[in-house]
This record gives structure tokens, sequence and C-alpha cells, in this order.
């Protein structure tokens, strides 16, 4: 159990470095646009926190349900978005920027809010 846990974090990080360089490669661009990478990453860091749900809820130790529920939140925020807008030759720059925010705070959410209740 412990190795998929590992596999499913390791795929989950993946999928968020994805979508991060994603948006990053655009940011001197004058045109925004969501591209093949930021879809992959945000489906793939989506789905492999759901798995990792799963299987840590399956464990013996304690989840924080709360952090769980915001990265949820802002991870569906996030795929609803980029799929909305994948057919759209551009975005603008203000839901470019939402994007970056959201993707960035739910990282901070991951590294600095505790795993579990203590």
């Amino acid at each position: 159990m412990e190795t998929l846990r590992l596999v499913l974090l390791f795929l989950h990080i993946l999928g968020f470095a994805a979508l991060l360089g994603g948006l990053l490669v655009q940011v001197r661009e004058d045109v925004k646009s969501v591209n093949p990478l930021m879809r992959d990453g945000a489906g793939t860091a989506f789905l492999a926190g759901l798995l990792l749900v799963g299987v840590l809820e399956a464990g013996d130790g304690e989840v924080n349900h709360a952090k769980i529920g915001v990265k949820f939140a802002i991870g569906l925020v996030i795929l609803v978005l980029v799929m909305v807008n994948m057919r759209k030759p551009s975005i603008p720059q203000g839901l470019y920027l939402g994007l970056l925010a959201l993707t960035i705070i739910n990282i901070a959410v991951a590294v600095f809010v505790s795993p579990a209740h203590v």
C-alpha cells in the first residue's frame, strides 16, 4: 500500500509540475492559451489526487479532510477552467493569472498545511 501511495504522490506532483510548466512557458507571450501540457497536467494532478485520497483513507493514519477539501475544490476549478478553454485560440490575461494563482495556491496548501490533524 505504501508503494501505491508513493506512486500516486509522484504522479500528482508530476501533474502539477506539468500544469505549472504549461503556464510558466507563456509568461512572456502576449497571447495566452490553454496548451496540452496544462490540460494533461491538470487532469493527471486531479485524478492522481483523488486516487491518493482513496489510498490514504484505506490506511491507518489520520487524514486532514479540510486540506483535501480545499485542494479538491481548487483542483476542480482549475480542471474545469482548463477544459472549458482548451479549444479557444486565446484566453484573457485575467484568466491566465487566475489559473497561475490557483495552481500556486494549491501547491502551497499541499506543502504548508499539515497532512494530518495534530
